[in-house]
């Protein structure tokens, strides 16, 4: 989600993600770990279906995936000279939607910027779906191409509710477009690279790029994602998986109203005719989450929320043929596939260190949902608005006290402890079967708005968050209490000596 906040990058996250898991560890399990969850190359065995509709089958439905297609933006970019010799103020490493916006908000204080992406003009490929009154806080709302009134959430066949929350999803390519627009009027400089290295002197940083460029900075943002390029961890790292399986199709019909998405649909009667698959389902559920456009034209997704280790992608899709089959839906065109993992929970990484960092690099992931975009979008100001503080000032700080105060205002105790809370509530995640995460989402979107609201949306502090835990403790069913005292026990006693530890 994001969808859930997810980031879809088919191939740029994927190769992101081997090198991030590269660096994490040389462990054999984590390997056999990427390989389990069905990265690799695709194969095609069966025939579509008749009238042009695919028959319900996970290979026939892969047959229709679309070779994929690279759309750039027609900007002239200003790039950047390296014959000058220039030290930049802030380099910005990764040109997704964090990194550019802080570009941006750095730019319009008058320092220098450079930004530093392989592709800079790529549209991103990712499907973000947000709630609108996130986008309206940061007025973003013409960067929504389509909305819902609401959205649904399917517990059982028998218990479906109404979020009375607009949704929308993300125009990328104009999202990207007004950023970049306003970064090239800024004066932001680019330069299209991969930096590989980077070596720290007192005063500023040389970022080592693989054509040979060496970029001088006094401040470096890291922004790559998951591939954790140059910020560094200390703890060792075992997360939560969120994985998903999703298309943008052209279908014959679909039985959703268009003016509700559906958020989530954890129904399982589509694999009544095949018990292995649902006994796997019931044991590491998997939920529906889809974009109605139109009467035929839709966004499908099959989600793990989170599990450990992930779910194989195999088995993911294989889930999703069930429940279009089930439901009814043809499939006659797909115009792209999406294929997600998103790490979530786990240790934030060194702080401080000389590298800021933001999104995914800086542990930014919800580790109960996986939104992102969001939340980082919304934090982009406040590493904005410390670099033009700390750099405007008579500069007297180090390189590494400048990055200590930026890091503690992008993660101040507040934040962390809200953290740790959301952690607390992956681990809890992390253990339920079908039965028990449908009583926890039937109590959770029964709270009162502005919790569930906040949760989704990493509004609460810990403060309230004990509200909102308490709140769900007595909205839930008996069973679901014991469940949780039951599982939840241990977490809460890590999550309580962490915050223990973790003080100002």
């Amino acid at each position: 989600m994001d969808t859930l906040l997810k980031t879809h990058n088919k191939i740029a996250f994927l190769s992101q993600f081997h090198g991030f898991l590269e660096k994490v560890s040389n462990s054999s399990s984590l390997k056999i770990q990427i390989q389990e969850l069905g990265f690799g190359p695709k194969k095609f065995f069966s025939k579509g279906g008749r009238n042009g509709c695919v028959e319900a089958s996970s290979s026939a439905l892969l047959e229709l995936v679309p070779e994929t297609k690279k759309e750039n933006l027609e900007f002239d970019l200003p790039m950047y000279d390296p014959s000058k010799g220039l030290v930049v103020d802030l380099a910005v490493v990764g040109g997704g939607p964090a990194g550019l916006a802080v570009a941006q908000q750095v730019s319009e204080a008058g320092l220098s910027v450079i930004s530093i992406d392989p592709s800079p003009q790529l549209i991103w490929p990712n499907n973000y779906g947000v709630w609108v009154d996130e986008f309206d806080a940061m007025d973003l709302l013409d960067c929504l191409d389509t909305t819902w009134s609401g959205a649904v959430v399917y517990v059982n066949d028998k218990t479906k509710k109404g979020l009375d929350r607009p949704y929308g999803r993300v125009n990328r390519k104009l999202l990207k477009s007004k950023m970049l627009q306003k970064c090239i009027s800024n004066g932001v400089k680019f330069h299209q690279a991969k930096v590989i290295k980077v070596i720290h002197e007192e005063s500023k940083s040389l970022l080592i790029c693989n054509d040979g460029v060496t970029i001088q900075a006094v401040v470096v943002l890291d922004a790559t994602g998951f591939s954790r390029c140059l910020v560094q961890y200390d703890k060792p790292y075992n997360p939560g998986y969120q994985v998903a399986y999703g298309i943008l199709a052209e279908v014959e019909e679909h039985p959703f109203d268009v003016d509700k998405m559906v958020f989530m649909d954890w129904r399982d009667s589509h694999l009544n005719n095949n018990l292995e698959l649902k006994e796997r389902n019931s044991k590491t559920p998997t939920f529906l989450y889809a974009m109605p456009f139109s009467s035929d034209r839709i966004f499908l997704e099959e989600t793990s929320l989170v599990a450990r280790p992930g779910v194989p992608m195999k088995d993911i899709q294989e889930r999703m043929v069930a429940r279009l089959r089930h439901l009814g839906i043809k499939v006659k065109s797909i115009e792209e596939d999406e294929r997600c993992v998103i790490p979530m929970g786990g240790p934030l990484p060194v702080l401080p260190q000389r590298v800021v960092g933001i999104g995914g690099t800086a542990g930014m992931v919800h580790p109960s949902t996986g939104y992102m975009v969001a939340r980082t979008l919304a934090a982009a100001p406040i590493v904005a608005n410390s670099i033009v503080q700390y750099l405007g000032s008579d500069r007297s700080f180090s390189g590494s006290e400048l990055s200590a105060k930026v890091w503690k205002d992008l993660w101040p105790i507040e934040r962390r402890r809200q953290r740790e809370f959301f952690c607390f509530g992956m681990d809890i995640l992390l253990t339920l079967d079908l039965p028990a995460t449908r009583r926890f989402f039937d109590a959770f979107f029964d709270l009162e708005p502005h919790y569930w609201h906040g949760f989704l949306s990493s509004r609460l502090f810990l403060p309230e968050l004990v509200l909102f835990g308490l709140s769900l403790f007595s909205r839930a069913s008996n069973t679901s209490r014991l469940e949780i005292m039951a599982k939840g026990t241990l977490p809460l006693v890590n999550m309580a000596n962490n915050l223990i530890q973790d003080r100002e």
